[in-house]
């Protein structure tokens, strides 16, 4: 297998078991045994399990940016694309519901562990932070529009955070349901004002 296939192979298996297992409980063996390569092939690669984290956020960044980049191309105005942001949830309820939200998981863990790339994984949420931002202000909501983005934001952790904690899909579905009609209030008050 060529390297540049390797390198992949174990920057996915690392990804999962992360996100499965937490950062500090995945050790290089669980890594490498996902993997089935040798240990001296594995250290070809990569050095440290830090060196891996890096590689898996650098991975969970570009495939956010490609997410939100998709929703920009195919979905129809602001408040289809958060539409698209909020439903995300419902997409990924089976993996939420067991292991909670990708990025707020590990961002609380490098946090707690004061690890030195607690700031790097936090850019994933200031990217999600920055495209709601851009999308609440391109729907008309001038000064609001970050506090909006901050709403949708935690609104998306939260849930996460509980459905992880009661395995309960039914309270997803109401959640969606209830946020997405704040935004369809939220987009006819700011087209209210542009028609003013």
């Amino acid at each position: 297998m060529p390297a540049k296939a390797t390198r992949k192979q174990i920057v996915d298996a690392a990804d999962a078991l992360f996100y499965a297992q937490g950062y500090g409980q995945t050790s290089f063996a669980d890594i490498a045994a996902a993997v089935k390569i040798s240990r001296g092939n594995f250290y070809y690669h990569f050095k440290t399990k830090d060196e891996i984290l890096d590689a898996v956020i650098d991975k969970r960044l570009a495939d956010r940016e490609e997410m939100l980049t998709l929703w920009d191309e195919t979905a129809e105005g602001p408040a289809k694309r958060i539409a698209c942001f909020i439903r995300i949830v419902i997409v990924n309820k089976a993996r939420i519901m067991a292991y909670g939200c990708p990025v707020g998981t590990l961002t609380s863990e490098l946090a707690k562990l004061d690890h030195a790339s607690k700031e790097k994984a936090s850019q994933i949420m200031a990217l999600f932070r920055d495209w709601l931002v851009r999308q609440f202000l391109a729907l008309g909501c001038g000064s609001k529009s970050e506090d909006h983005a901050l709403k949708v934001l935690g609104w998306s952790q939260g849930v996460a955070t509980l459905a992880q904690a009661f395995k309960d899909e039914a309270y997803i579905q109401r959640e969606v349901a209830e946020v997405l009609a704040w935004l369809d209030t939220v987009a006819e008050e700011a087209g209210s004002r542009r028609d003013a």
